[in-house]
C-alpha cells in the first residue's frame, strides 16, 4: 500500500508568501471597485513589509499564525473563484467536438487538407467493412 509522503518542506518564506497571496485574494473578494482594492492591497503590503526584517523565528512564526487566524476570521463568505478554476462555473467543461463534425465541413474547407481527408475517407470505408464483417447480422438501416 502506497503512503503519501510530503516531498519537500515548506519554508517560512513560502508560507508568508502564500499567506500574502491568500490575503490579497480575500481583499479582492471584499472590494467592489479596483481602486478600493488597490488602496487596501498597498496597506496590506505595508503590514507585511513592516515585519520583513524580524530575525527571531519564534516571533516570526507567531506573526504568521496571527496572520492565518486573521485571514480565517475575515474570510469572505463567498470568495471569488475564477471560471476555469476548481469550483468555477466553467471548470472541466471543455467540450471535445465529436468526429462526425468533420463530415459537415464545406468542400472548400476540406480542400485545404486533401491528404488528411483522403486518408479519413479510406479509414471510414475500412471501418465499415470491418464492422460488417464483425457483425454480419446487424441491421443495415435503422428506422427512427
Amino acid at each position: 500500500m502506497a503512503v503519501s509522503v510530503p516531498t519537500g518542506l515548506v519554508t517560512h518564506a513560502r508560507k508568508v508568501c502564500s499567506l500574502y497571496k491568500r490575503a490579497l485574494r480575500n481583499l479582492e473578494s471584499h472590494c467592489d471597485t479596483r481602486p478600493e482594492f488597490r488602496y487596501l492591497a498597498v496597506l496590506m503590503r505595508d503590514r507585511f513589509d513592516k515585519k520583513v526584517n524580524i530575525k527571531d523565528l519564534r516571533l516570526a512564526k507567531h506573526y504568521l499564525e496571527k496572520g492565518e487566524e486573521e485571514l480565517f476570521e475575515f474570510a469572505h463568505y463567498q470568495p471569488k473563484v475564477f471560471a476555469n478554476s476548481p469550483g468555477g462555473v466553467a471548470y472541466e467543461r471543455e467540450v471535445i467536438p465529436p468526429d462526425w463534425i468533420l463530415d459537415h465541413w464545406h468542400p472548400i474547407e476540406k480542400a485545404m487538407y486533401p491528404k488528411y481527408f483522403a486518408l479519413r475517407e479510406k479509414r471510414k470505408k475500412e471501418y465499415i467493412e470491418w464492422y460488417n464483417k464483425q457483425y454480419p447480422d446487424a441491421p443495415k438501416h435503422f428506422d427512427h
